[in-house]
């Protein structure tokens, strides 16, 4: 299979999502630290460079955060051939499979709450680069967790309130707000 990789700028200017024509993960995976990457061969040969800053994983992407001091103009290439290269070897995301099929546990809203977020709401968030799962829901408020490129991202504290609240409101009425552990 000949890999193509082609990359788009997500909202957050320091990290930059490099698209595969191949599956890489089902589900997703974050190694925001080099510690992390210990059980992702992928992920632990990105670090080797110093300019990386973050590495996430989801279906047919890789999300790469820079860090400050350097130019995605000075390094888009290089990371483009190196993802390449890792994907036509074969080279893992993770040591160990895991299987990501939802399931959805708690209370009636709490299942709700976390079906819309899986139907409605990851998959757009996929398409900036990033990654959102629910952690709780207690007195109207809920809790997620942004990964990927959403993590430090300046316009998810916007996505978060005037997309991912407004949405849960309207069709959970019990949700009063919407808070994420990663802003």
């Amino acid at each position: 299979m000949n890999i193509n990789v082609y990359t788009e700028s997500t909202p957050n200017p320091a990290t930059m999502k490099f698209l595969v024509n191949k599956l890489l993960i089902n589900g997703s995976a974050d190694f925001a630290t080099r510690e992390s990457a210990e059980t992702s061969p992928f992920a632990k040969e990105l670090y080797k460079f110093n300019f990386v800053n973050g590495v996430f994983f989801a279906s047919n992407f890789v999300t790469i955060t820079k860090t400050e001091d350097s130019d995605w103009a000075d390094i888009e290439q290089i990371l483009k051939e190196f993802v390449k290269g890792a994907v036509e070897s074969e080279l893992k995301v993770q040591d160990v499979t895991v299987d990501e099929a939802p399931s959805f546990e708690g209370t009636e809203q709490e299942v709700k709450i976390q079906q819309i977020l899986h139907d409605y709401v990851r998959p757009a968030v996929e398409q900036d680069g990033g990654a959102i799962s629910y952690k709780s829901f207690e007195n109207g408020i809920v809790t997620v967790e942004l990964r990927g490129s959403c993590s430090g991202c300046p316009s998810s504290t916007f996505t978060l309130k005037a997309g991912i609240e407004n949405l849960l409101k309207r069709m959970v009425p019990e949700v009063q707000e919407v808070v994420s552990e990663a802003l």
